[in-house]
């Protein structure tokens, strides 16, 4: 464990350094730039074609084989909502202050416009398998978008293996044990602190026990299918998102005197804890930076903007438009992060365990725990028990979503079969998840975050001039009403069929 750590480490500081970190904000800032801020510009829009759902247009599957818009939205959500929105503030906010949820804002700001140009390109670049169904994500776009730019060819490849090499192993971590291990941690504590069950080789039977549990409904819906967990999502997303959000509105509401002073900490401490602004020059600046690498880096757990995981199920929707499902892109870091994670930072930011003053944690804070002992002080016992239910919930939901992407990557790399393989060794790892070091888990989880960003963006990146022409045409047609020839595929024959089907009004 000890050479694990440190081999860790070092990956980490490259994953999470100072080139991860210009590289995630400088994506963020081209796409914002190239777009003409889509996300502020086009405001109504994008609302109304994503959260504008009720008029039943993106409820509509047009095309066989294909999810609905929103079904494909749920299913992105199934795995980019988790323990990022929960314990993965708390944690962004005991390691870099209450400004670190400044830092979440900006990435997320940033990221909605990363997120739109992934799934742009996603649509664009998909493909049909050979099962008739929808296939992309970012191997795609790296291979046949960049590998396209000439001289690129080669480079197109091998980053689109090296991303999916890093997305296997990321499922692992953010999208198994580290999600699980968050599960078991908060589940034992809230019920079942007083039960010694003894150990089995080193580890707690109890945590064993709970593993092979969650092991259980996990193989019910993995091995189903991807269908069978497109339709868990549909039904779950919602009622997750709508019970936690009015969990934390009861909260707020309990402790309302302090949310003033919860939203002005989090923009004087944007740049490091007050308290120590008085040291040496280094430290400042080095306190600073872990204040938007814990935001960034939190930020990027939590809506997965730059990863270009998500992309994998977006691909899969019946949307003919690129940059109709690009909104959904918006919409998807616009309510993990802006809604939901500023929700849970008013939450911790008010429980008591902050220094509003000094931006210092509370000794003997954990912030593993921290949001449900928040739960609690308002709320009482059951207020811990709905955080735990929601971090089970928000967790499960997550490990489902990872466990396509790594199916999906593997598919690209090995074939149909190798996937099956890989599906049933996932849900073995569940029962690790369950028993390993909190930290090591959140560790290696961030560590492969870092890693499967990096050759995704390098493609985002070098397929901006695209993307510029597929948000101007789009704009031009929809918004403008200019009657122009779509853009829809770079492949002729589906570009074909899919104008076909836009211009009766199916796209």
């Amino acid at each position: 464990m000890e050479t694990v750590i440190r081999i860790n480490d070092a990956v980490n500081g490259f994953a999470w350094g100072t080139f991860a970190l210009v590289l995630l904000l400088g994506a963020g800032l081209l796409c914002t730039a190239v777009t003409g801020c889509f996300q502020i510009t086009h405001l109504p829009h994008w609302i109304k074609k994503t959260f504008g759902v009720v008029n039943g247009e993106g409820l509509v599957i047009n095309d066989a084989g294909a999810l609905s818009q929103f079904r494909a939205f749920c299913t992105a959500l199934c795995a980019t909502i988790g323990t990022g929105n929960i314990a993965g503030v708390s944690t962004a906010i005991c390691v870099g202050g209450p400004g670190a949820v400044f830092w979440m804002w900006v990435a997320a700001f940033l990221g909605m416009m990363v997120k739109y140009s992934e799934n742009v390109l996603g649509i664009y670049y998909r493909r049909r398998n050979l099962d008739g169904a929808w296939s992309g994500g970012p191997m795609c776009y790296l291979q046949d978008g960049l590998g396209s730019i000439k001289h690129c060819r080669k480079l197109g490849k091998i980053l689109a293996v090296t991303f999916c090499v890093f997305t296997v192993l990321a499922s692992f971590g953010v999208g198994n044990m580290g999600q699980i291990n968050k599960i078991v941690i908060n589940f034992h504590e809230a019920f079942l602190s007083e039960v010694n069950g003894g150990t089995l080789m080193g580890a707690s039977t109890v945590n064993i026990g709970i593993g092979l549990v969650l092991m259980l409904f996990a193989a019910l819906i993995i091995l189903g299918g991807f269908r069978r967990l497109a339709a868990v999502s549909e039904k779950l997303i919602p009622f997750m998102c709508i019970a936690y959000i009015i969990g934390c509105l009861i909260v707020m509401l309990a402790k309302f005197r302090m949310i003033p002073e919860a939203f002005t900490s989090i923009i004087r401490f944007a740049a490091g804890p007050e308290a120590l602004k008085g040291g040496a020059a280094g430290t400042a600046i080095k306190l600073a930076f872990n204040t938007v690498k814990a935001g960034c880096k939190r930020g990027v757990f939590s809506n997965e903007a730059g990863l270009g995981s998500s992309v994998m199920v977006h691909s899969n929707s019946c949307a003919r438009e690129p940059v109709r499902q690009g909104m959904w892109g918006i919409a998807e870091v616009f309510l993990d992060t802006i809604v939901i994670c500023t929700m849970t930072a008013m939450v911790v930011l008010t429980s008591g365990a902050i220094d509003l003053k000094t931006g210092i944690v509370a000794e003997g804070t954990n912030d593993a725990t921290l949001v449900a002992k928040a739960f609690r002080g308002a709320l009482g016992r059951p207020g811990e028990w709905f955080v735990v239910l929601a971090i089970t919930l928000f967790a499960f939901t997550t490990v489902m979503g990872w466990s396509y992407y790594g199916a999906k990557v593997t598919e690209y790399m090995f074939g149909v079969r190798w996937a099956k393989v890989y599906r049933v060794f996932f849900i073995t790892l569940i029962v690790f998840g369950a028993i390993m070091e909190s930290s090591l888990a959140w560790d290696i989880s961030d560590t492969f975050n870092g890693l499967m960003m990096i050759p995704n963006l390098i493609g985002v990146i070098s397929l901006t001039p695209l993307i510029i022409k597929l948000t101007k045409n789009y704009t031009d047609r929809r918004i403008k009403g200019k009657d122009i020839e779509p853009m829809l595929s770079y492949n002729t024959d589906i570009q074909e069929e899919a104008a076909k089907a836009v211009r009766k009004g199916a796209g």
